[in-house]
């Protein structure tokens, strides 16, 4: 028989395509927003979502029927065009970034993708600015991809403003797979601790999926 924990699937550049084939389809500008942000980044073009990742907030935004969302670490704007993408019309995404020129490489593609009119942009640290800020409506979802010793902080500031059902999404919680090592790195150390918090948080169901870089999602009861 076949040992059952051996089923995961290596996710190879054909693989991806063929997740995405399969999967919610985006903009246009969604694929063009890719390309631009490899040729103006460079090396940090890793800081980008997975590409499968994409279609997954797209979908997960509209399972649930999201009006309010934040994102804190918004980078060159991917992550946030997809989340636009799956929000209501009347919808509004509010972006946490400390870098305005980073998210200056996504803007012409959310115009591109008409979701730009859905977006608002914080620039300054998430700590100081997420602390100040308000929502007409709870939140439905929010999604974290900044730096990982601030999660813990961005988590607990978003869980009062979530509505009961509304969803927190980390990035990055596999974190190249060194979550299961003992490690020195800091960021390691960070998103270990976290998904231990957040696991054990009884205000919360939480599940962590092998997805692009892993992410752990945290429903509020």
């Amino acid at each position: 028989m076949a040992d059952s924990s051996s089923k995961g699937v290596a996710v190879t550049p054909e693989l991806r395509e063929y997740l995405l084939a399969h999967s919610v389809p985006g903009s246009p500008a969604r694929d063009a927003l890719v390309v631009a942000t490899r040729e103006a980044m460079g090396d940090w073009a890793i800081m980008q979502i997975a590409e499968e990742q994409g279609p997954f907030l797209t979908w997960l935004a509209r399972l649930l029927g999201a009006r309010r969302a934040v994102e804190v670490g918004t980078f060159t704007g991917l992550s946030a065009m997809c989340i636009a993408e799956g929000l209501a019309d009347d919808g509004r995404l509010t972006c946490f970034d400390v870098n305005d020129e980073y998210v200056s490489v996504g803007r012409p593609y959310w115009e591109q993708a008409g979701v730009a009119g859905r977006i608002d942009v914080v620039i300054g640290p998430a700590a100081e600015t997420l602390a100040e800020f308000t929502t007409d409506e709870p939140l439905d979802l929010a999604f974290l991809d900044a730096d990982k010793g601030g999660y813990l902080t961005y988590y607990e500031l978003l869980v009062p403003l979530l509505r009961p059902g509304g969803v927190v999404v980390f990035d990055n919680s596999l974190y190249f797979g060194q979550v299961v090592k003992d490690s020195s790195d800091p960021d390691v150390l960070a998103i270990q601790a976290v998904n231990a918090r957040v696991a054990a948080d009884p205000r919360v169901d939480t599940v962590l999926l092998n997805v692009g870089d892993g992410l752990l999602m945290a429903r509020k009861r």
